[in-house]
């Protein structure tokens, strides 16, 4: 390298990074839902199979090759084997598309906090999301772009420019400080949410309907997909975020220690999550007089719909509880979306040689101009398809190659596992290379299949053909043919003789 790569100030301050973009929205708004459709309290088991038998044994996979390489995901790659580094790219560019994206969530966030003060959505809260919010096109109208809605676009630059801050001010400045205030500010926030959630009236009968065990799912193969699913998308894997920031770890770390603490502490944020979602809902069925099971959602309809209709029930501060819950939707999401631009700033700062303000400048510049098409008033269909198709077909599919190139084309797994265990306290042993050699891919390849055949039959939600087309198989695509024309440039951010892994084969003691 031409210059010296950046490292964390500290190793707390790196395990504050990877859990702050572990934890992001949908460990608020997707588990608790999943967990309930999925068995209850029984579902923990598949979840805890899961978590030990892919998660965390992806979590150290990707900490390996990021401290190992100390390069961005298309670099690592490619110092693996050159002809990867397509994979690399690819990821990189899944990356961009989530942020581009993932940012209007966080502008709906800050607006439902300020809104919560006052409890400005009325008691139509599902019509206040779509039509005065949002001002959503008619369902007929699905795939056109219509106007710019001044109510996203405007929280969607304060959003840009708090995330370009923070970028611009570099990783240790930058991404440290503010996951070391915004992490414990987000558990504390969120814990007063939970003590709020469980002393309301008839709490007690979401937490039964949460925990309550369904044994006899355990059987149901959908379930067990359900649980890596879960995990799969909770961890921030397979799409370089954990390569990237691994890469400003120091040269001594314990790699497999540091990813047990990020595995536990999301799964951990989970659980909080569910209980808190589920005792809120338990009081909103007890004031409508309903089973919990008629309130139960997930997703965009839970945060922006549910949620609000629960804020208007509650007898105390209800303007309080609203803001700490969107407050805490904004700080997740905030940590998450800085991993994702950084995985992208990373790869262009080394690619083409330029400076770190410039790369911030130009990648996460450009996905915030690109993120305007969302704040549209057909920005809601574009969002929809594109996060459904990119999850399935970018992070998830790009997890099943990475997966399948490591451990079976390019045989790195035991050079991997040897480079762990020489600086680590947990070491690695055969369980770790039939998890990600066998286990894994197998269950991986189940879902991309079922996926596929679903995506197959049906429009996904109905969409028109021209939509999906477009921003759903279209763009799944494009980020494939995008990530291989980047391998075309040549690299100006290091020497032009790259060396290869200082033992290729053998460990790096």
């Amino acid at each position: 390298m031409n210059k010296e790569r950046a490292q964390w100030g500290t190793r707390a301050g790196f395990i504050f990074a990877a859990v702050g973009s572990a934890i992001g929205l949908g460990n608020i708004w997707r588990f608790p839902s999943v967990a309930y459709e999925n068995g209850g309290g029984a579902f923990f088991l598949p979840y805890l199979f899961a978590l030990l038998t892919a998660g965390i044994p992806l979590l150290i996979l990707e900490f390996t090759i990021g401290q190992k390489y100390r390069s961005s995901a298309p670099l690592s790659y490619f110092k693996i084997r050159k002809g990867a580094e397509w994979l690399g790219w690819w990821q990189v560019i899944v990356s961009f598309i989530i942020a581009t994206y993932y940012a209007v969530i966080l502008a709906w966030s800050l607006s439902y906090a300020y809104f919560s003060l006052n409890t400005s959505w009325g008691d139509d809260t599902e019509g206040y999301l779509f039509s005065s919010f949002l001002k959503v096109l008619p369902g007929e109208n699905a795939g056109q772009i219509g106007s710019i809605v001044p109510n996203v676009f405007f929280p969607l630059l304060i959003v840009w420019v708090l995330a370009l801050a923070i970028l611009f001010a570099g990783v240790k400045k930058g991404i440290e400080r503010a996951n070391r205030v915004f992490i414990p500010l987000l558990v504390i926030m969120f814990g007063i949410i939970v003590i709020r959630a469980i002393t309301l009236d008839n709490a007690t009968a979401g937490l039964q309907a949460f925990f309550a065990p369904d044994w006899s799912q355990l059987t149901n193969g959908k379930v067990w997909v359900a649980a890596y699913s879960q995990i799969f998308f909770s961890l921030s894997i397979a799409f370089g975020i954990m390569i990237t920031y691994a890469s400003y770890l120091p040269k001594k770390t314990d790699i497999t220690n540091n990813a047990f603490i990020t595995g536990f502490a999301n799964s951990g944020f989970e659980l909080l999550a569910g209980i808190g979602v589920f005792a809120t809902l338990g009081f909103m069925a007890g004031q409508l007089g309903v089973g919990v099971n008629e309130v139960v959602s997930g997703g965009i309809g839970l945060a922006f719909v549910v949620f609000p209709q629960i804020i208007n029930e509650i007898p105390t501060w209800p303007g309080l509880f609203g803001f700490l819950f969107f407050a805490s939707l904004f700080l997740a999401g905030m940590t998450s979306l800085i991993s994702i631009a950084e995985v992208f700033i990373s790869g262009f700062q080394e690619k083409f040689g330029i400076s770190r303000r410039k790369s911030v400048a130009f990648g996460a510049g450009t996905a915030a101009v690109i993120s305007i098409l969302y704040a549209t008033q057909g920005g809601l269909y574009i969002f929809d398809t594109v996060d459904r198709f990119i999850n399935q077909y970018g992070v998830a599919l790009a997890g099943l190659v990475e997966i399948i190139f490591i451990a079976w084309i390019a045989r790195e797994l035991s050079a991997l596992q040897n480079h762990a265990n020489s600086m680590s306290d947990i070491r690695l042993g055969a369980w770790w290379k039939i998890c990600l050699g066998l286990i894994t891919p197998i269950v991986l390849g189940f879902m991309m299949i079922q996926t596929f055949t679903t995506d197959l039959q049906s429009n996904y939600e109905g969409y028109p053909t021209s939509l999906i087309m477009t921003a759903g198989w279209g763009l799944s695509i494009a980020a494939v043919l995008i990530g291989v024309l980047f391998t075309r440039f040549k690299w100006k951010g290091i020497h032009s003789s790259i060396p290869q892994s200082p033992n290729h084969k053998g460990v790096a003691k």
